[in-house]
């Protein structure tokens, strides 16, 4: 699996503290059958230009080393950010901001609400060249499926909050809306040093009769991102509501 959103670079944003964090979650990891992990900490696109490349690729170099360690050749961390779209119109161009020096670039937006004209920068971002790909689309405030089409017709890529999968809530309802669409077109853990992980899910989507959607959302599709290949529609997952009763009866027990 790959992994292409993660708070890991320790000491960094939010996500993890310690560089013996970082080590154990990619350790995990690995034995969980992951073997591209990209650290994407945060970064306002009003600051791209000032964005610390240097500093975090020698974090990331002391990551490896750490792991290689203990887990030798078992993962290859990338470098990567999450960036805010906090201003319209920001170059994102040439300063090792894509993910892996791909022409994906992951984005998010503010949670408390999409700021005017998020569908046309992400088809400026699309029309520049780049590959728009937005994080945790199911979270911001007042979007639905119809905006998720939006997003889609103008070139977006949607990767989905894995483990929002098997949470409640409304955010939860309308991400399991976008997998019975086949709306999402990769998922990630969006792990900050946590128990987050993909192969929670994998798993889970396995036992549902989706063990194709699992290996497209986790493997094919987000390997096909960084090789700049285009990438495959996922199927829709339609299932009886019976198996989402037992969801939700299983996420009541928790």
């Amino acid at each position: 699996m790959l992994d292409l959103h993660t708070h890991l670079l320790p000491g960094v944003d939010d996500g993890s503290r310690a560089l013996d964090v970082s080590v154990r979650v990619l350790e995990r990891f690995a034995a969980e059958g992951v073997s591209v992990v990209a650290c994407t900490p945060h970064l306002a696109a009003s600051r791209a230009i000032e964005a610390p490349v240097a500093a975090h690729a020698a974090l990331r170099a002391a990551v490896q080393a750490a792991l290689e360690a203990t887990a030798p050749g078992a993962i290859t961390l990338v470098a990567g950010f999450e960036i805010m779209l906090d201003v319209p119109g920001c170059e994102l161009h040439g300063r090792g901001l894509t993910l892996a020096d791909s022409r994906a670039v992951l984005v998010e937006f503010p949670r408390t609400g999409l700021p005017p004209g998020a569908t046309g920068e992400l088809l400026r971002l699309r029309s520049s060249g780049l590959v728009p790909v937005v994080a945790h689309p199911e979270r911001y405030k007042g979007v639905s499926v119809d905006t998720m089409h939006e997003w889609r017709d103008v070139g977006a890529v949607l990767q989905g909050d894995a483990m929002m999968l098997l949470s409640t809530g409304p955010m939860a309802v309308l991400a399991r809306t976008l997998l019975e669409e086949g709306l999402y077109d990769i998922l990630a853990s969006d792990n900050h040093g946590d128990r987050r992980t993909l192969s929670t899910v994998r798993e889970w989507l396995r036992e549902l009769g989706g063990d194709r959607q699992g290996w497209q959302l986790t493997e094919d599709n987000p390997r096909r991102l960084l090789e700049d290949a285009p990438l495959e529609p996922v199927p829709p997952l339609r299932q009886p509501r019976s198996a989402w009763q037992r969801l939700r009866a299983m996420l009541g027990r928790r």
